[in-house]
């Protein structure tokens, strides 16, 4: 998007991925660059978080559910 100073980029789905530049080329660069940062971060954080599971959750983990016993309005039926 050109602007009196320059340039402007962004990737609107993807928070954090923005931009400058004084050329249209440049702009797309630097938009380049900000993507890989953006996505190198939330892989790093996405690896702690899994980290500290210490594996992949399920959604046992997450929500255990006795069989038997009715829990928000589901029924366990197979082990």
């Amino acid at each position: 998007m050109q602007v009196p100073e320059g340039y402007i980029a962004f990737v609107e789905e993807l928070p954090g991925a923005n931009s400058q530049g004084d050329t249209l080329e440049e702009a797309r660069e630097n938009l380049r660059e900000a993507v890989a940062l953006v996505l190198e971060a939330n892989r790093e954080l996405a690896e702690k978080s899994l980290a500290a599971f210490g594996s992949l959750p399920t959604v046992g983990d997450l929500w255990p559910l006795d069989r038997g016993t009715k829990r928000s309005g589901m029924w366990k039926t197979s082990g």
